[in-house]
């Protein structure tokens, strides 16, 4: 058996050492530009990483922060977030992301003075390892606001793109077209890649070589690797208490409706009884019944 030596970039230190650190930052740009199909002077040439704790009141909470937080240098700020669990309502967080980061560009006072209009609009990205929108069949979604008849962007404050992973079905290398395709072969797959498949996706990506090589084993040490399978146990735990929690719901749900069904099937035998001109009294001997509760059958 084939054994890789690359690491998952899913996990989120290899996520974060790959698209959220100053010597990357290359990678960054050349993933948000591909992802965004930036061309010509739409083009991001460099970004500033901001503090990804969006609420330091609340920062305990993942809620507060965001996986990579960097802005352009137009002010444009972009939101990078990569998801592995099923969240409920993710796509309202995802909302709550850049709300933040847009409202954040304004410092206390500034409300007053009028300068709404220089307001930057704010990018969010997700990768999600799981289907968000079960209507849609295409891996990439890009969602922005539009007016109802005319369907002009007038408000182009924000804009929301996802990457479900499920979705992506090419599984040979040789069926990879462009370098969105290469993107999520690698997210899915870069784990279980060889050198030799490797080269085969890069080809000329010396962008996407780079992010492979970021995930290399041998270029981590002790205490990255140890950090890596740290956050492998977490998200591990995670899943089998989530998947405890289904399981003891499907066992209490299987108990109740046997529970129910007991107690279906004696009021039926019951009811029978009943029209059978049975008194109430011997009813209740026979079921376990309470005459109240036989009484309240009549005429069921």
């Amino acid at each position: 058996m084939m054994v890789s030596k690359f690491l998952d970039p899913k996990n989120d230190i290899c996520f974060k050492r790959i698209f959220g650190t100053e010597k990357n930052k290359d990678i960054l740009i050349h993933f948000i530009n591909d992802v965004m199909g930036f061309e010509g002077g739409d083009v991001i040439e460099d970004v500033t990483f901001l503090s990804p704790v969006q609420d330091p009141d609340i920062a305990c909470k993942k809620q507060s922060i965001v996986d990579v937080l960097c802005k352009a240098v137009d002010g444009t700020q972009i939101i990078i977030e990569m998801q592995v669990a099923k969240s409920p309502g993710f796509e309202k967080r995802a909302q709550y992301y850049a709300a933040k980061a847009y409202v954040s560009q304004l410092n206390k006072g500034q409300e007053e003075d009028g300068l709404y209009h220089n307001l930057k609009s704010v990018i969010f990205i997700a990768i999600t390892d799981y289907v968000m929108f079960e209507d849609n069949e295409d891996f990439l979604s890009k969602h922005i606001m539009l007016d109802n008849k005319t369907k002009k962007h007038n408000l182009d404050a924000f804009s929301f793109t996802f990457i479900e992973l499920p979705k992506f079905k090419k599984i040979s290398i040789d069926q990879l077209s462009n370098i969105m395709e290469k993107w999520c072969y690698f997210f899915k797959n870069a784990e279980s890649t060889s050198e030799k498949d490797m080269a085969k996706i890069v080809g000329s990506d010396e962008v996407i070589e780079k992010a492979y090589e970021e995930l290399n084993i041998f270029n981590w040490n002790e205490q990255q690797r140890l950090a890596y399978d740290q956050e492998l146990k977490r998200v591990r735990d995670n899943k089998a208490v989530e998947l405890q929690k289904i399981m003891d719901a499907k066992d209490e749900g299987i108990k109740e409706g046997i529970e129910q069904g007991i107690e279906k099937g004696i009021e039926k035998v019951a009811t029978a009884l009943l029209q059978d001109g049975l008194s109430s009294s011997k009813i209740s001997a026979l079921t376990g019944l309470t005459v109240e509760q036989i009484e309240s059958l009549k005429g069921k």
